[in-house]
């Protein structure tokens, strides 16, 4: 009975309701939001926004320079979780006025020429984009107050190479110590390298810089700020002094991008005591050793290069005269520091 009872229509009143047949009259339509819009998976275009360049980040606010104008503005939330970063170049829309209280958006970044990536030890996943489109890494370190730190030095020097930035060793302090042992120890790699002195114009620096895009980098206290300084009078960057167990204390703390006076931008960051690599591999670091990547066509599959005993084939390469020993060992000396504590 309950069975014909559903087939025949509802029961009201202890009897039985002939089946309806519903019709389009019959379905209540809820009455849309005021101003709603359709959803749809196109992003707008913004064919009209505006080109910026990127000189400054601060707690989600984005220093542009937008022609002659500097505009501040905030993320659009349809670039979801990209992150902008001193460098980028990017699209903006909105008010561009560069007056108190103005906000534009940044709707796009555009495709990033080169990458400053570290992470924060070699066991992060996570990979954090320092800089970006810079031409050329420098890496500053002084000889002495504080000593220099080779293995920061060659960790900077693998996240050069592998974002595809063109290194430049710049020794401060040169008034103190002399350079040569250290500047041997490079000489394998072909670095290009510039002393300064505290008491001199860093003129051989500045010719460097000179009309190219530059990010600074070096362990807090060895002088990056001065040179920044020296180099933009107009910076006004803070200086710290080193404290007494020979460790520099944090000035900077935040990237900045800055105008040369000569033309060309230097990128002044906050000092690093670590440079974590979970992101390169030997692959990558390889391209920088053109003169290596011939013979390690006879290693076997996801080798690390470390050695023969592993299976690599660039002893035998070297062994028969096609590349430099010294460069086999700098190379193989700065994948070992991807993982070696800095000293």
């Amino acid at each position: 009975m309950g069975g014909d009872a559903r087939r025949c229509g509802a029961r009201r009143g202890g009897h039985l309701t002939p089946r309806r047949d519903y019709d389009e009259d019959d379905v209540r339509v809820r009455p849309g939001r005021r101003n709603s819009r359709p959803r749809t998976k196109e992003r707008p275009r913004h064919a009209d926004a505006a080109a910026g360049y990127v000189t400054a980040v601060d707690r989600g606010r984005y220093t542009c320079l937008v022609g002659d104008e500097v505009v501040l503005a905030m993320r659009a939330r349809e670039l979801g979780r990209g992150s902008v970063v001193v460098g980028d170049e990017v699209a903006l829309v909105g008010d561009m006025s560069g007056q108190p209280g103005s906000l534009a958006r940044i709707v796009r970044i555009e495709p990033r020429r080169t990458v400053l990536r570290r992470t924060a030890d070699d066991t992060d996943p996570y990979e954090r984009v320092v800089v970006a489109n810079a031409d050329q890494l420098v890496v500053v370190t002084s000889l002495a107050d504080p000593p220099p730190r080779t293995g920061l030095i060659d960790r900077c020097l693998v996240a050069g190479y592998a974002g595809g930035l063109d290194p430049l060793l710049c020794l401060t302090k040169s008034d103190l110590a002399p350079a040569e042992e250290l500047l041997d120890r490079y000489a394998a790699l072909g670095l290009a390298t510039v002393t300064t002195r505290r008491d001199q114009e860093p003129a051989p620096l500045r010719e460097r810089l000179a009309g190219r895009t530059s990010v600074l980098v070096g362990h807090s206290g060895v002088g990056k700020s001065t040179l920044v300084n020296r180099l933009v009078p107009a910076a006004d960057r803070s200086v710290g002094a080193v404290s007494a167990i020979g460790k520099g204390r944090h000035t900077s703390t935040s990237a900045v991008a800055l105008a040369l006076p000569g033309g060309g931008w230097v990128i002044d960051t906050p000092g690093i005591r670590s440079f974590g690599l979970a992101h390169v591999t030997p692959d990558d670091l390889l391209g920088a050793f053109p003169d290596l990547e011939q013979g390690t066509t006879g290693c076997p599959p996801n080798c690390e290069h470390l050695s023969a005993a592993d299976g690599c084939a660039l002893d035998a390469w070297v062994g028969a005269g096609s590349a430099d020993p010294a460069r086999l060992e700098a190379y193989r000396r700065l994948l070992r520091s991807r993982t070696a504590e800095d000293r």
